[in-house]
């Protein structure tokens, strides 16, 4: 009678990677691709001027925008680049801020509208019950 001895084999206790950097590679360059096409709002011309950033921590804000002809935008829903009456924008405004009361408001004043534009926007969002307004600046080009 022949007896056969079979080799314990040791456990292998190493994970592949390979997959996982191969799902990690694809995930990269679809971000790179869909990065530059997801861009928010209505395309303005911010005044230059030197101004602290928000934190990296808050909420993403709300962006009241007013272009040089002084039609009003917001970027929230679907028709971010669609321009919309004072009393729309106040009312969006009013039902975000009832279900997200700590959202910082911006405005994003094109820098060719009047002042009194930018004044009426801030007053609108002040009614609709914004406690505080930010306005968005480009910060200055640097000189060489």
């Amino acid at each position: 009678m022949i007896t056969y001895v079979r080799k314990r084999r040791k456990p292998v206790s190493e994970i592949n990677v390979v997959p996982y950097i191969d799902v990690m590679l694809v995930l990269l360059i679809i971000f790179m691709v869909t990065a530059p096409l997801v861009t928010q709002g209505v395309k303005v011309d911010l005044p230059k001027a030197e101004a602290a950033a928000m934190d990296k921590d808050s909420k993403p804000p709300l962006i009241a925008s007013v272009d040089a002809q002084g039609k009003y935008y917001l970027n929230v829903g679907d028709s971010q680049d669609n321009s919309m009456s004072a009393v729309d924008l106040a009312t969006l405004v009013a039902a975000h801020l009832q279900l997200e009361p700590q959202t910082p408001v911006v405005v994003k004043g094109d820098g060719a509208v009047p002042y009194s534009e930018v004044i009426q926007l801030m007053v609108l969002l002040q009614r609709a019950g914004v406690p505080s307004v930010g306005l968005m600046t480009d910060p200055p080009e640097k000189k060489r």
